[in-house]
């Protein structure tokens, strides 16, 4: 009896404990990475009101956090050469409590205003000094935790990669609960509370798998398979392979964020989208039985390719469902076939962490393209083509069908590619013929390119000609009507467009007219003179009606702030004796507004004005109390809004700078968010009273275009004849919408709104 009982009560602790290492290891992985990716929304929305509100902010951030992923996984690969099982345990614990002690998270002190140029390398800085250490300790968790998880003698510690997709779904959900959840729920220091616990959790977790490995056979089954296996080591080939895979997708994740977010906000709601994806595809692939093949993403990923393509011509921002929905759909499937190679070449399990270090080292590679080599380089968004090009490179060798074909194809290939591209540097009717069916001539050249893979079963080389050709067409024959100039700088691409003839010159960034000027008159005669305030600033609107109605009030010259100086048009709203003084944060713009082979607003209206360069909540907050009649808020990039100019402690600065009967007029014409309520409750929030002008100008062919408006001032009185008009509406504040302040906003909030209540 006893002999039959006693195997039986050695194999059910042996059971118990591995589902305890399986459960605390898991939980340790998953609440790391919960806290990994929530740091960076958290810490990045705390940076942004340094900076502008500037989207670029997110693809430094991104440039830092993969860096420091990269030092993480060294630090991993080098703490597992220890023989000991004591030292990499005490030596992770002793870092994590030293991160610890610099919690919570906050801008390192010596960081004050940022400097005149050199914003990306300024960030960088802050970052590591003030998130350096914590992040890096996080960043080691997953590969250390796998490696020591492998030594517990657990049995699926012969493949631990499952343990991979379990950190990633840490990290998906974790980016996901912060749009939705947090943000809307939380503010900011609550949020930072939040975290701060979470990191102490984690302490305690890691401190129990330690003890767990400690605890276990000192040779585990797991150790003889894994050291014994006659795996080979992988080759320099395989490796650089691995590299490559990571850093394409990495790189596109930077560029595909960059080009949603210009039209929507600086907010980590529209950054977190393209990222959570892209930790999802992790999740997928590493599963021991993906829900998605990888045979089948491979077959979708050129057709994806072709869907960029014709996006990128057909130029669909104007568009939100087309934007967020068709980039970020082909996005995933592009990064499926990328990480899906990666998952099926991946190492042995003894060679883990110098797997982990090569996908980490890509990510680097690729985020410093996108995020720092791309914008100094290229004058446009040129990234995100050439990395969407480079992703047909990732497909695995082939066998081509109908070999005897496909061998000329180089020489179809360079015959289409002459006959495409030449007529774009002629005139007459082919040429304009090609400009009018861009989106069906690049589309068509895109669509090729997936036949060839999916009908010929072509090679990469020759896939990816194919997609560069046809992204090619898509600059070479713009969406833009007219001659395109492009600028530029750390925060943004901004667009000078002529229009076919001349007659005006439009100022764009991503698809939004910021400014316009006419210059030539209907029959074609050059226009003289002043030039006239057109787009959102003429006089019959909303902004030309505030200047004139305060300007009647006072009955005397005006003294006016202006925030943004776009196309320079408001320099043209000044009449002769008023002071006016304009707060630019972006240098790049004012050197284009001045240039009168641009605009001529400047050098016609102010020709000495000298805007004050910087983040204007902090320039502005300089200026002396109660000087101003009117304060003039239009500091909006493209659609996307600078949240920390539309926050209570904002609007107080404007009132402190307000003479006793000034007013402040803020400009939030906007296409997705609904912004008129945020206002009129951060100014309620300030004693001020609000009136909405919301009126449809009808002559949007003329650069006239409607605006939304909100004036606020302490009493009826300061806004003159609005406080009558019919076009002026006073509004109250809207109890169900919450007042954003820099430590709370809620973007979901202004969106949802717009959605449900559309223009009206």
């Amino acid at each position: 009896m006893d002999s039959i009982v006693q195997p039986a009560a050695t194999e059910q602790p042996s059971a118990s404990r591995n589902r305890l290492l399986l459960t605390v290891y898991t939980a340790a992985i998953f609440v790391s990475a919960l806290l990994l990716f929530s740091v960076q929304p958290l810490f990045t929305k705390m940076v942004l009101p340094r900076l502008g509100g500037s989207p670029a902010v997110w693809s430094v951030a991104m440039v830092f956090f993969q860096s420091l992923l990269l030092a993480g996984y060294a630090y991993a690969h080098l703490l597992m050469q220890v023989k000991s099982r004591m030292v990499p345990i005490v030596v992770h614990l002793v870092l994590l409590i030293a991160a610890f002690v610099t919690l919570p998270l906050g801008i390192a002190s010596a960081y004050g205003e940022p400097p005149a140029s050199g914003y990306a390398f300024w960030l960088l800085g802050l970052f590591v000094m003030s998130i350096g250490l914590p992040f890096f300790a996080l960043a080691a968790n997953n590969p250390l935790l796998q490696a020591w998880f492998v030594r517990t003698g657990h049995p699926d510690g012969r493949d631990p990669y499952f343990l991979y997709a379990s950190s990633n779904i840490g990290s998906f959900l974790a980016l996901l609960s912060y749009p939705f959840l947090l943000e809307p729920m939380f503010t900011l220091h609550a949020q930072n509370r939040l975290w701060t616990g979470g990191y102490g959790l984690l302490i305690l977790l890691i401190a129990a798998c330690g003890v767990l490995l400690l605890r276990s056979p000192k040779v585990a089954l797991a150790d003889v398979r894994t050291e014994e296996a006659n795996a080979p080591a992988p080759g320099i080939a395989t490796r650089l392979r691995w590299i490559f895979l990571a850093a394409v997708p990495s790189g596109l994740l930077i560029a595909v964020t960059a080009h949603i977010s210009t039209d929507v906000a600086a907010a980590p709601l529209l950054w977190v989208l393209p990222l959570s994806l892209y930790l999802l595809t992790w999740v997928v692939v590493f599963q021991s039985r993906p829900l998605l093949p990888h045979k089948w993403m491979l077959m979708l990923q050129p057709v994806a390719i072709a869907g960029v393509v014709i996006l990128l011509a057909f130029g669909g921002e104007q568009n939100l469902l087309l934007t967020l929905g068709g980039h970020q759909l082909c996005f995933f499937i592009i990064a499926m076939a990328c990480h899906g190679e990666l998952a099926r070449t991946r190492p042995a399990a003894k060679y883990l962490t110098g797997f982990y270090v090569a996908l980490s080292f890509g990510g680097m590679v690729g985020g410093l393209f996108a995020g720092l080599v791309a914008p100094f380089t290229f004058s446009w968004i040129a990234e995100y083509p050439i990395l969407v090009a480079l992703a047909a490179l990732c497909r695995p060798s082939a066998n081509e069908r109908l070999a005897g074909i496909v061998r000329w194809y180089w020489l179809a290939l360079a015959v289409l590619a002459v006959a495409l591209i030449v007529p774009s540097y002629t005139t007459g009717g082919l040429t304009t013929w090609f400009e009018d069916q861009r989106v069906w001539v690049a589309g068509a050249v895109g669509v090729l390119a997936a036949l060839l893979a999916l009908a010929l079963n072509a090679g990469r080389w020759k896939i990816f000609a194919t997609v560069a050709l046809a992204l090619a067409l898509t600059r070479i024959y713009p969406a833009d009507e007219g001659r395109v100039t492009t600028v530029r700088s750390f925060f943004g691409v901004h667009k000078i467009v002529e229009t076919p003839g001349g007659y005006f010159h439009v100022l764009m960034h991503g698809t939004t007219i910021h400014g316009a000027e006419r210059f030539r008159n209907n029959d074609g005669t050059p226009v003289t003179g002043r030039p006239e305030p057109i787009t959102y600033y003429h006089k019959d609107g909303g902004i030309g009606q505030a200047i004139t109605a305060i300007r009647e009030r006072k009955g005397a010259p005006l003294k006016v702030a202006a925030i943004g100086v776009g196309s320079g048009t408001l320099a043209c709203a000044a009449e002769p004796g008023e002071d006016w003084k304009f707060f630019e944060i972006d240098q790049s713009m004012v050197d284009a507004a001045r240039d009168p082979k641009n605009f001529r607003y400047i050098s016609s209206c102010l020709p000495n004005l000298k805007p004050v360069i910087g983040d204007a909540r902090l320039t502005f907050a300089r200026e002396p109390d109660g000087i101003y009649d009117l304060i003039i808020v239009d500091a909006y990039s493209s659609d996307a809004i600078p949240i920390h100019l539309a926050t209570e402690e904002a609007m107080k600065i404007y009132k402190d700078k307000l003479t006793p009967h000034g007013a402040v007029v803020m400009h939030v014409s906007n296409r997705h968010l609904d912004l008129e309520p945020v206002v009129v409750g951060i100014a309620d929030a300030n004693d001020l009273k609000s009136w909405v002008y919301d009126e449809d100008s009808g002559r949007d062919a003329d650069y006239i275009f409607s605006t939304d408006v909100v004036i606020s001032a302490r009493e009826a009185e300061d806004v003159g004849k609005l406080a009558s008009s019919k076009q002026w509406e006073e509004t109250d504040p809207d109890e169900k919408v919450r007042v954003w302040t820099d430590d709370y906003s809620n973007i979901l909030g202004a969106l949802y709104r717009r959605l449900r209540y559309g223009e009206q």
